[in-house]
């Protein structure tokens, strides 16, 4: 792989960080590109006011579009430094990250980039023969510790416990105008418009054990397959503490995570309802083995569908990204 200059090596991975995963694919996020440094700040105009009110589930979004970068600019040869909330009269600016070195591109850095390309929310049920192995999900629980968070399982015995809390949410959530209303906004949008839930990504709403968020609407075009969720895997991703530091790094941790299920084969979805319902969030919080702060819920199965499947709209570079 031949290295970029910083500046062309900084611009790519902002370009590649498009494709990281984001709370009903708002895109929260730009990007400044500096001679030898990244900037990333929260775009405050796509943050959802009716369950996302203090913005963790915005920083949350732009920490996985940091963790695409960072692993952008680590496969194509650079050392860099993140700096995180740099700036403390600036809210908005969320880090900075600065190229310190060079290294030579690993040896996977080719099936890293290509995972970040795969990688795809798929809410089409599960197959019911094939289990997540093991390794897979070993893999994924230390990509979480490597990004400060934590990757608990969810034992069969308990799944019920996290069905409740999602029913929990849902009948909140159902009794919310506001958010039915940014839910109207946010899905089965064009797909010119870049962004938000196309209605070519949506199936219609399944018995399945754990409920999944309802996009179906009144229209849904994509087939949902075969498959009962029976051996779908639900892994609660947790920090230590609650603060913004921590709504950062377990998006950096949502990127890793995914990322690592991605190579190992694997598809998913995220559950971020049972999070932004209180109550919810609370009952999650009592399926931990140890202290700690639910910060998103995902769902991960063997892919065994028939491609394809639509990858999410994406904005064009040049409406999020600005070179300095």
């Amino acid at each position: 792989m031949t290295r970029t200059e910083p500046a062309q090596a900084l611009a790519d991975a902002a370009r590649r960080a498009l494709r990281a995963p984001s709370i009903l694919n708002t895109q929260p996020w730009r990007w400044r590109v500096h001679a030898d440094e990244l900037e990333l700040f929260a775009d405050r105009s796509r943050q959802l006011g009716s369950i996302d009110p203090s913005g963790r589930m915005l920083t949350l979004s732009c920490g996985s579009a940091l963790h695409h970068a960072r692993v952008a600019l680590s496969a194509t040869g650079y050392d860099v430094a993140v700096e995180r909330f740099p700036d403390p009269d600036d809210d908005d600016l969320l880090a900075r990250i600065r190229v310190v070195g060079q290294h030579e591109p690993p040896e996977h850095a080719t099936e890293t980039l290509e995972a970040m390309r795969r990688r795809h929310t798929d809410r089409r049920p599960f197959a019911a023969t094939v289990p997540v192995p093991e390794p897979a999900l070993a893999a994924m629980t230390r990509a979480a510790e490597q990004e400060e968070a934590r990757l608990h399982r969810i034992p069969p015995d308990q799944v019920p416990s996290l069905a409740a809390a999602v029913e929990t949410a849902a009948a909140a959530e159902a009794r919310m105008a506001a958010y039915q209303e940014d839910l109207r906004e946010w899905t089965h949008r064009p797909r010119a418009a870049g962004d938000g839930v196309t209605a070519e990504a949506v199936t219609a709403h399944m018995g399945l054990p754990v409920r999944l968020r309802d996009f179906s609407g009144e229209e849904t075009l994509l087939d949902p397959g075969f498959g009962t969720d029976r051996f779908a895997e639900f892994l609660v991703l947790a920090t230590a503490s609650d603060t913004r530091y921590d709504w950062l790094r377990a998006g950096e941790a949502t990127s890793a995570v995914w990322l690592a299920a991605t190579a190992a084969g694997l598809v998913g979805s995220v559950m971020s309802e049972v999070i932004e319902v209180p109550d919810a969030r609370a009952l999650v919080r009592r399926l931990l083995p140890a202290p700690g702060h639910p910060q998103l819920v995902f769902r991960v199965g063997v892919d065994m569908q028939p491609p394809p499947y639509p990858k999410s709209a994406r904005r064009p570079p040049s409406d999020v990204i600005e070179m300095a």
